[in-house]
This record gives structure tokens, sequence and C-alpha cells, in this order.
């Protein structure tokens, strides 16, 4: 999956107008974003740092970490105090980030397909399809869940296979919880990002 990861972070990485539809913002930013991995990848292979910089200039802006983070702390989301929540949304996003990093120097020019979208702009709330084309096997369907706000749309989920990755992180963040707290969770968050 991690390698599908690339793909998913290339089709949203360039910040575009707060007034462009969901597809157009997917289709529009992956162009962009592909012709500047494939002109400098070897800058990128040499320095990941540089991918950190990209993602966090070009990728993170088309991403609602708070609503991220809610999705990802399920049940225990009421637990978490005013003053915790910023912690945890700053490790996640960063979490995200450093797995995605590596994500992006795996990709190998796959062939993006883009699928009917569901629902509509009106609704505030649609699912972007696209499928990776893989050579001698079956096509990889991804789905960006997007909604409409103040500062136009964002992506609140993804899901790769039918599998959120969002989602994926509830059961580690529930255990970290129910072991040691919110400060638990934040402590492992952090941990984890300091090992990596």
């Amino acid at each position: 999956m991690k390698k599908y990861l690339a793909v998913l972070l290339l089709c949203l990485s360039s910040p575009l107008a707060a007034s462009t539809g969901p597809e157009e913002l997917i289709r529009d930013t992956s162009s962009r974003v592909l012709a500047e991995l494939k002109s400098n990848m070897a800058s990128y292979s040499e320095d990941p740092a540089q991918v950190h910089r990209l993602i966090d200039e070009m990728v993170l802006p088309h991403f609602d970490f708070a609503a991220m983070t809610d999705l990802a702390l399920g049940k225990f989301k009421d637990e978490v105090s005013a003053e915790q929540k910023p912690a945890i949304v700053s490790e996640f996003r960063q979490l995200l980030v450093r797995t995605y990093s590596s994500a992006l120097l795996e990709y190998t020019d796959q062939e993006i397909v883009y699928l009917p979208m569901e629902g509509t702009e009106a609704d505030g709330q649609v699912v972007v399809r696209i499928e990776i084309e893989q050579a001698g096997g079956f096509p990889i369907p991804i789905h960006y869940r997007m909604r409409q706000g103040e500062n136009g749309w964002k992506v609140f989920d993804i899901s790769v296979d039918e599998v959120s990755l969002v989602t994926n992180y509830r059961s580690s963040f529930a255990r970290a919880i129910k072991k040691n707290g919110v400060d638990g969770l934040i402590q492992t968050l952090q941990e984890r990002n300091e090992s990596q």
C-alpha cells in the first residue's frame, strides 16, 4: 500500500484558488507535481528533507487535519481537551508527512485513471475516485473523501482499495489512550515522529 501513497500525494500537491472544484483540484495539481517530481527526482532522493518541505508546502494545504484527527480518534475524540487537541493534530500531521515522504520517492510513473465523482458539489461533500493502473495487475482504486469549507475543498479521508488510511490509525490511537490516556497518545506520536 505504501507505494500508492505517493500517488495520493501527487494528486493533491499544489495550492489552487479556493473556488476550484474537487475533481479539478485533483486533476490539475497532479500534473504539476508529477512534472516537479520527474524533473528533480535525483535531488529529492539525495535529500529527504526536501520531500518533507514539498509535502508541507504543496500537499498539506488541501487536507483538513482536524477532521482527520477526529476520525482517527473515533469515540475517544470527546476525551480530548481543548489544550490537547492542537498537540494531537500537529503530531498526527507530522506522522503523515514523514510516512508519505518516503512513499513519494517510490512513485514509478503509474497511470492515473479518473472515474466519475460520487456526490455533487452542491451537497458540499463528494468522493473523487481514481484508479492506479498496474502493469500485469489489477488497478488500485483510491477514493478521496472531500468536503467544502470556507477555504475551498479539503480532503478529510482517503481510502486505498477500500481501506481508510485515517481510520486505519484508530485502533492504535485507542490502545494508546486506554493504556496511558490522551497525554500518552501524544507522547506515543511524538516518540514515533522522533524515531523516523
